[in-house]
């Protein structure tokens, strides 16, 4: 199959090719089109899931039961710490 990519694309995979673990262009489309295909394939697979979840945090902020952005920083930075204490060392 022969696949005609814009300039634009082009470019950004020689760049990362040249840069990256990948040794031909090939072998780079190859990992790129297996990485959507997983994440085509767990969309699809929770795609419930996914519309259930965002119909209930619509409804609680209906409800005004959102989380200040403050508060969520300061959440974020503390299951990061705890993240890198559990992994530090790995």
């Amino acid at each position: 199959m022969a696949i005609q990519l814009n300039p634009k694309l082009e470019e950004l995979v020689r760049k990362d090719v040249a840069r990256g673990p990948y040794r031909t262009i090939d072998e780079f489309v190859e990992q790129a089109v297996t990485m959507l295909h997983e994440q085509e394939e767990y969309l699809a697979a929770h795609r419930d899931k996914t519309r259930l979840d965002i119909e209930e945090g619509w409804a609680e902020a209906e409800r005004g039961e959102l989380i200040g952005g403050e508060q969520v920083k300061r959440d974020m930075a503390l299951m990061k710490a705890q993240w890198l204490a559990e992994h530090k060392g790995v």
